[in-house]
């Protein structure tokens, strides 16, 4: 399975919307075109506009509205990527440099700001203040789950409810925001809305355990991220947490204290193993797999349709995904 499979049912409307994104992102100043022209090189997945043009195919059929959601949640997720890449002081993008390597911080703010505000302006334009409404919510949370993860870093102090409530907020409100805007635009049935809402909401947090996984697997550095890199930045995510629950209290307090200092290529080692020994990865994977089903079950609602199929395919790949 691959994403060009999930991808079929709505081949028709991602030129259009490839389309209304570069109008979207153009502007008057030479320096700005330049950074967007760069931008523009870095394609990824797309899978958030996907997701909007999925949903409202599931409901009904992909129209304007749909295309304006989908540029939208588009261009706000880029502009808080370049946000992040600042934030987080990151030289490359998909295997690219950042927009901060190049240009430097200051650039890289304004460009994330512009594009925040088109992706604003076009619903503001187009009178779509539900989505308005929806992405506020999700802009709000993503803010608030960035900066508790920023706290509980600080204070290496994390468990698993709280853990869910980072990943939750950090990544899958953004999701959860994109399937509910697909519903909005194609359909005026509240459960359509609530059970996309809902589907994406847990689909985004597995994306984020996948990610956490590939940390102590070794699979990550096909996303040009090494294995070990979020124990080096002293985050805490699924996998060590639940080794943590499972060992003894004099081990985990001896892990946590080499987290403290700057851990070396072998104390990585040795915190992975720690990980693997009470079995954090296999924990971490069944409780994605176990989301997965109930994200399914949320999708019962609707009439069998490829674009079901699709989000149905969709949910066992947002675990199954090699990057």
């Amino acid at each position: 399975m691959t994403l060009g499979d999930i991808v079929k049912p709505i081949q028709p409307y991602i030129q259009d919307f490839d389309t209304i994104l570069k109008e979207q992102m153009r502007s008057n100043v030479l320096l700005l075109d330049t950074v967007v022209r760069y931008i523009l090189r870095q394609r990824g997945k797309r899978i958030r506009p996907l997701l909007v043009l999925l949903s409202a195919a599931i409901c009904g059929n992909v129209n304007r509205r749909t295309h304006i959601g989908a540029t939208m949640v588009e261009l706000l997720h880029t502009a808080s990527l370049i946000h992040d890449d600042v934030v987080d002081e990151s030289a490359q993008r998909r295997g690219m440099a950042s927009i901060n390597a190049i240009w430097k911080n200051k650039i890289a703010v304004l460009v994330g700001d512009y594009l925040l505000s088109r992706g604003l302006l076009i619903a503001v334009e187009n009178g779509e203040y539900d989505f308005l409404r929806i992405t506020s919510h999700a802009v709000r949370r993503m803010s608030e789950g960035e900066l508790l993860q920023i706290q509980k870093t600080r204070q290496l102090d994390m468990d698993e409810a709280t853990y869910f409530r980072i990943i939750s907020d950090k990544t899958a409100s953004l999701i959860s925001t994109c399937c509910e805007i697909g519903a909005v635009s194609a359909s005026s049935n509240p459960d359509h809305h609530k059970a996309l809402r809902e589907y994406g909401e847990i689909i985004g947090s597995v994306f984020q355990i996948r990610d956490d996984t590939f940390d102590y697997s070794g699979g990550n550095s096909l996303i040009g991220k090494p294995t070990g890199n979020d124990v080096q930045e002293k985050k805490l995510t699924l996998p060590l947490v639940y080794a943590f629950s499972q060992a003894s209290a004099k081990e985990s307090k001896e892990i946590l204290k080499v987290i403290k200092s700057k851990p070396t290529k072998k104390d990585v080692k040795l915190i992975i193993d720690f990980v693997k020994r009470y079995k954090g990865i296999e924990y971490a994977e069944q409780k994605a797999y176990t989301m997965i089903a109930e994200a399914k079950h949320k999708l019962n609602i609707f009439d069998n349709s490829p674009a079901k199929t699709s989000l149905l395919l969709f949910a066992d790949y947002s675990f199954q995904r090699l990057m």
